[in-house]
């Protein structure tokens, strides 16, 4: 794998590999073919790395939804210290790949990473507020990552937002790889605040402040104030409303370069993107072409102008 790629945690049939219980797979070529471009995956299916063969009996969760039982469909054989036992290694081992992410399997039983049904002992009705036995050690043992399941990552706008915040992560990483210094943190927070605004206004003022501490002793202490906010930060979707308030805040750079016929061309088209009449890419799109006429250096950096590699295409769908 290239060192100086992102790495996402998956569900290894999601790859095409034919490792589900019945001998198939569920390959999902945008994120095989298409994100795939850009990360290097690191493929993991629980149920054959615990020792499981391919074709198996089909599993379930069973009992109490926080802490469930991973038990056989047909025989009742319960596969939870198994997999448990081997998960806790394999954790160990995904602890040393650096991840950025981990995309599992909607509804899996132990890669599911919420919605998953739960059936009760006494036989009634289940529960679909659960989460996959492996999905779960994942979740606790790994809090900062971003996860995501494949069946919520069909919604444009939780795709595109996923995507952000592991690209993010990633720059917060290399940010903070010389060391949590007060100029790491500032520049950081300098070139993220329009992709801040554009998911939370009140929580891109509460991280401004903090960095405006940044001058002081501790700025190690304060990178780890500040790395859980803007994670809360970026778990808020933007909407239409906040990035048309974003798109009107950096036009209001051009205010004096922009000849009046730019000027009226730029207000139409993010008047058609609030009325959902063209997506956020087509006035993205002509504002870092203002950006390089007129030498904003300020917003060439900004990193809400091209937060991930455009190939993508993930603001024409939003």
């Amino acid at each position: 794998m290239d060192e100086g790629r992102i790495r996402l945690g998956i569900a290894r049939c999601l790859l095409g590999d034919a490792v589900r219980y019945d001998g198939t797979h569920k390959l999902d070529r945008t994120l095989r073919d298409g994100l795939g471009q850009f990360v290097d995956w690191v493929p993991v299916c629980p149920e054959v790395e615990c020792g499981m063969p391919v074709p198996r009996e089909a599993v379930r969760l069973v009992g109490d939804p926080a802490a469930p039982r991973l038990v056989g469909r047909a025989s009742g054989t319960d596969f939870t210290a198994q997999m448990r036992a081997w998960g806790q290694e394999r954790l160990e081992a995904l602890a040393g790949e650096g991840l950025c992410g981990y995309v599992f399997r909607y509804g899996s039983p132990s890669s599911g990473m919420s919605r998953v049904k739960v059936y009760r002992e006494d036989g009634g009705p289940p529960r679909h507020d659960g989460a996959g036995l492996w999905a779960g050690m994942v979740m606790a043992r790994f809090p900062d990552l971003p996860f995501e399941d494949d069946g919520r990552l069909r919604d444009p706008a939780i795709r595109e937002n996923f995507i952000t915040r592991v690209f993010t992560l990633m720059r917060w990483r290399q940010a903070m790889a010389g060391g949590a210094t007060p100029g790491a943190l500032v520049d950081f927070h300098t070139r993220h605040k329009l992709l801040l605004m554009a998911h939370s206004v009140e929580l891109y003022r509460e991280l401004g402040r903090l960095v405006a501490g940044a001058g002081g002793p501790g700025a190690e202490a304060l990178a780890g104030r500040y790395f859980p906010l803007l994670r809360k930060a970026l778990s808020f979707l933007p909407t239409t409303r906040k990035h048309t308030n974003v798109l009107s805040h950096v036009q209001g750079y051009f205010k004096r370069v922009l000849s009046a016929d730019e000027r009226q061309e730029l207000t139409e088209l993010i008047g058609q993107y609030r009325a959902g009449l063209v997506p956020l890419v087509v006035p993205v799109t002509l504002l870092n072409h203002y950006v390089r006429k007129y030498g904003q250096t300020y917003l060439a950096a900004q990193v809400y102008l091209h937060p991930y590699p455009a190939e993508l295409m993930l603001r024409n769908h939003v």
